[in-house]
């Protein structure tokens, strides 16, 4: 671990400044808990002033939610314990579910508004009179912390969300060009896509993040709509640089050489992506107009002609899509709104922000939080421990705080050795420190070695989680009030009944959850089968849009979880085929209705076979190999000189193309019939299939 930077004192003297405030506020208006105040500040506490002024809003409107709740279900339950703690149980992991449908930081409201309740409502079971005092205590305490965290966070050396963005682009850019580069220069020119390239599309989920909380910050909340375009434009960059290098490689196959000028043009293509200079004598037109000079003097025959076009139409929808998030990237760091923005690539939607879900894996998952929370209620009611309520506020926390996680039981049990950490330290300070201080300047003292270091790790990824627990943790055991009461029963029975807690959710866990990373990515590679067979048979007619979305949300979800697996039947999936395959099946169905009857019967054969493909992998569990049978259906529309006739036919033609070489990379290119000439026109292929 390196030494702390100057930006994370800051931002740990910023936190910690904002949680004295609290704390200061809170005991003047002499609430009874004013150590939630210091707590919440540490919660929502972000090197970012427009992520903490988001996590704020959602943490006061998941504590009014909550505590709302609480104050509605304890006395309508009072003298019914066991149906309260069903209640408590079912609002947790009902909204711990609606939390996991959306993936944003929006999502914290409904999770902390689930573990609110039992926080709330469960230590005032034996007096329930005082359930409205408590739940209003804890949202002003609350309240009163993400206040002094946003204020500070706005007023002292604020970060704007606009700058992270701007890495975070400039480094995906970078990643980018670099396949790219690879592609267009013949290293990378294969067939299948190389997991760490797939990986791109994960990275699209880190963006996502920061592109949502650009509306919190006062700099950036002009360009969220173009930051939302350039999030579209490079999902869409993924699948099109996949399909040119699969076009490259089919070009080079048995040995033969590319056509010199097309060369020269590719190198000259991927030394502008590297510049990634938008403002360049090289623009769009310029390149345009060499892909059209190439497309006209082409003489390839049938095959090759078009893989060339093809190959072509993808070089030049990728240098307007580059071009356009260029200069998506510089208006974003204008930081303000400054007139329309113009988009070169307009022929087709970009991709949109359509979300896969696995419900089922979602239910079980929060399920197993009810259960959890449920049965450590009835434990505590059976045993009739007066700290239990502790116990049961816990283990819901700590079930829900990972419970979307493929493996949330590490992190559990990271969570039970810190916690332990925390009471150590808070014991120190309980019987150690504070009885020999007073007054709130020492207080502040002695508070500010351990918090100012600990909150050094908050801005670091992998010590985060660790930092806040501490933090937390610290604040709430010491349990700072106006006068120092410090009583080692009630402290050693609230201590004990939080890790008994966190030690019951993870032997849960550890049972009902055993199985790891490699049931989920199962999982999601069967569900895109599963598109796949339901959109070749015409069972799912939505644009192209949604179902690329849904498919490479679906992959930026599996990737991470490949890499961290040994699975044969893992090891040859490559995402983005499924989604060139997608698009064309999508544009076969749309333009087949214009095909004439006979045409729309060989069409549907096809569609057939590849549904029936991939229902066999569905049932299976494992990849099928496409059929002989398939391949000579696909191959002999190929050569059908009848889909040339019209502009609807040659775009089903296209298609073809696209499923031809998704399926069968390594095939022999499909023969003609003699005497049969089967070459398109240049015009025809400027639109050729992914």
């Amino acid at each position: 671990m390196t030494f702390p930077s100057w930006r994370e004192w800051v931002f740990s003297a910023k936190a910690f400044l904002a949680s004295m405030m609290a704390l200061y506020i809170a005991l003047w208006f002499d609430l009874p808990r004013p150590y939630w105040a210091m707590a919440a500040v540490y919660v929502v506490a972000n090197p970012l002033a427009g992520a903490t002024s988001s996590k704020g809003l959602y943490r006061a409107l998941g504590t009014i939610i909550g505590a709302s709740a609480a104050v509605f279900f304890v006395p309508l339950f009072v003298n019914a314990p066991e149906l309260l703690l069903l209640a408590v149980a079912l609002w947790t992991g009902c909204l711990l579910y609606i939390s996991m449908l959306d993936r944003t930081p929006r999502s914290y409201v409904f999770m902390l508004a689930g573990y609110s309740l039992p926080l709330i409502a469960l230590p005032t079971v034996m007096t329930p009179e005082l359930i409205f005092d408590t739940a209003l205590a804890r949202t002003e305490e609350i309240i009163i912390g993400i206040t002094c965290a946003t204020v500070v966070g706005l007023l002292v050396f604020p970060s704007s969300v606009g700058t992270l963005l701007g890495a975070r682009i400039s480094a995906w850019l970078d990643d980018a060009a670099d396949w790219a580069d690879e592609i267009l220069r013949g290293e990378g020119a294969i067939p299948a896509t190389p997991a760490p390239r797939q990986k791109l599309a994960s990275d699209i989920a880190g963006l996502d993040l920061v592109i949502s909380q650009l509306t919190y910050d006062a700099g950036t909340r002009d360009v969220a709509r173009h930051a939302k375009e350039l999030r579209g434009r490079l999902m869409m960059l993924l699948p099109l640089l996949s399909s040119l290098a699969d076009r490259l490689h089919a070009l080079k196959a048995d040995g033969r050489q590319l056509n010199p000028e097309l060369g020269a043009l590719l190198c000259e293509v991927a030394s502008w992506l590297k510049s990634r200079t938008s403002a360049s004598e090289k623009s769009p037109d310029h390149f345009a107009a060499q892909i059209k000079r190439l497309e006209s003097a082409d003489e390839s025959a049938e095959w090759e002609k078009l893989i060339f076009s093809s190959a072509l139409a993808r070089l030049l929808e990728i240098v307007n899509l580059w071009h356009d998030c260029l200069t998506l990237r510089e208006q974003i760091a204008k930081g303000q709104y400054s007139g329309r923005w113009r988009p070169v690539f307009r022929h087709r939607q970009v991709v949109g922000r359509n979300r896969y879900h696995d419900y089922a894996m979602m239910f079980f998952s929060s399920g197993s939080v009810v259960v959890a929370t449920l049965v450590a209620g009835l434990i505590w009611v059976q045993i009739g421990w007066q700290s239990g309520a502790s116990f049961v506020m816990m283990t819901a926390v700590a079930c829900s705080f990972f419970a979307a996680m493929d493996r949330p039981a590490p992190f559990i049990s990271a969570m039970f050795i810190w916690c332990g950490v925390s009471l150590v330290a808070s014991f120190v300070y309980l019987f150690a420190i504070l009885p020999a201080i007073s007054g709130y300047e020492m207080l502040v003292l002695v508070f500010a070695p351990a918090f100012l270091f600990i909150g050094t790790l908050i801005p670091r990824p992998h010590f985060n989680m660790l930092a806040m627990l501490l933090t937390v943790n610290t604040a709430s055991f010491v349990a700072m009030q106006n006068r120092l009461s410090a009583d080692f029963t009630t402290f050693a029975n609230e201590g004990i009944a939080a890790m008994a807690g966190i030690g019951f959710a993870l032997v849960w866990t550890q049972l009902a959850r055993p199985f790891g990373a490699e049931i989920a990515a199962r999982r999601l590679v069967r569900a895109g089968w599963s598109d796949l067979a339901e959109t070749a048979a015409g069972l799912k007619r939505s644009d192209y849009e949604k179902l690329a979305g849904r498919m490479l949300d679906r992959m930026g979800q599996l990737i991470p979880r490949l890499a961290s697996l040994d699975d044969r039947y893992l090891s040859d999936i490559d995402g983005f085929a499924e989604v060139r395959m997608g698009f064309n099946i999508l544009a076969i169905q749309r333009e087949r209705k214009h095909l004439t009857v006979e045409e729309q019967s060989r069409v549907n054969a096809v569609l057939s076979g590849i549904a029936e493909l991939f229902r066999q992998r569905v049932a299976r569990r494992e990849a099928v190999r496409p059929s002989a049978k398939l391949q000579e259906q696909l191959d002999s529309l190929l050569v059908s000189s009848s889909f040339r006739e019209n502009v609807r036919g040659r775009k089903v033609l296209d298609a073809l193309v696209g499923l031809r070489r998704a399926l069968f990379p390594y095939a022999a290119a499909p023969s003609a019939p003699p005497g049969v000439d089967v070459r398109p026109s240049a015009s025809e292929m400027l639109m050729a299939a992914e």
